[in-house]
């Protein structure tokens, strides 16, 4: 799946989850260390995006592994209130 498709199936993934649908944010990055897509939420669902000890995040990772073909995708949820 091109990334371009993963960002967007991300995006309608963690929209599901929040409160704020409007503050969700996935971006493609590549580091040298590959490719990541980024999630920017509204602080107020870092939570819910997160879940008791990380379950909802593993969650999201595994599906976006199924929908990438097995291809090693990483995710990161980024806590907006530290980094901008």
């Amino acid at each position: 799946m091109p990334d371009e498709a993963l960002e967007e199936a991300l995006e309608h993934l963690v929209g599901g989850i929040v409160e704020h649908k409007d503050d969700v944010v996935v971006r493609h990055k590549n580091l040298r260390r590959g490719s990541i897509l980024e999630v920017r939420v509204h602080p107020d669902d870092l939570g819910r995006v997160i879940g008791r000890s990380g379950r909802t995040a593993s969650a999201l990772r595994t599906v976006m592994g199924a929908l990438s073909g097995g291809e090693n995708v990483r995710i990161d949820i980024v806590d907006t209130d530290r980094v901008r």
